[in-house]
């Protein structure tokens, strides 16, 4: 009825309790808001498209939310926009073949971000092998507090940096955005979805929290990026001169 960008964000606000079978929130639209207190099976947020998925431990549950697994294996497999915050890990190939979706979950299992080609990925724990492979577009944060990631990542199409340099901007969307920033708007939005205690702690310490997380790049996104942030620069100076 209304198409897929007319509804506002969180219009319609739907909540559940349990456990979600296969394909919760799938083809998710813009305007659309599910909140589950529980856990879900595969392929949540399967090609979501603008809505909001926002997925936390019941409140009789008293489990380590970073410690233990509450969305399963190809989690926002081709989801093309919207967002998704799971208190929680998730299973294997989280965000595959993502190309705009935004993400916040605190753990993954092997192949995260795999064939990835957008969108924006936050992991606040631990993740599995090949992260990364076939990445060609979007930005991940990774928290790695073994200091063990550099085993873990899939090297062929990504490069890896540290977020350290308050200063340090990237050019998306016509826009210069602070990694400092943004990687702190997305975890108290963790927060506020969730309750996440971990997004808290990381909050609460975030100066301290900052040298630990790793951002990971596709090399030749970053590229595209910086001749565009070139260009506009040279325009600018030629507007000037």
């Amino acid at each position: 009825k209304f198409g897929n960008k007319k509804l506002k964000d969180n219009q319609i606000i739907l909540n559940f309790q349990g456990s979600a079978g296969q394909s919760f929130g799938a083809f998710g639209a813009k305007g659309l808001k599910l909140v589950l207190q529980g856990d879900a099976n595969d392929y949540v947020g399967k090609g979501l498209s603008g809505a909001t998925i926002s997925i936390k431990l019941n409140k009789k549950n008293n489990f380590a939310s970073n410690e233990n697994t509450i969305i399963g294996n190809t989690v926002l497999y081709g989801a093309t926009s919207g967002n998704l915050f799971a208190a929680g890990q998730a299973g294997e190939r989280f965000a595959v073949r993502n190309s705009g979706a935004t993400a916040v979950v605190e753990g993954s299992g092997d192949h995260c971000c795999e064939y990835m080609t957008g969108g924006i990925i936050v992991v606040l724990g631990k993740v599995g092998r090949n992260f990364g492979a076939g990445m060609s577009g979007g930005i991940a944060y990774v928290l790695d507090e073994d200091n063990n990631f550099k085993d873990l990542y899939n090297s062929e199409m990504i490069e890896l940096e540290k977020i350290n340099n308050s200063d340090e901007k990237i050019f998306t969307d016509n826009l210069l955005i602070h990694d400092k920033e943004r990687l702190k708007s997305l975890i108290e939005n963790h927060h506020r979805y969730t309750n996440s205690p971990k997004a808290k702690i990381i909050l609460d310490n975030f100066e301290n929290y900052l040298p630990k997380f790793i951002k990971v790049m596709p090399t030749e996104y970053k590229r595209v990026l910086m001749d565009m942030y070139s260009s506009k620069e040279t325009s600018k100076d030629s507007v000037k001169g």
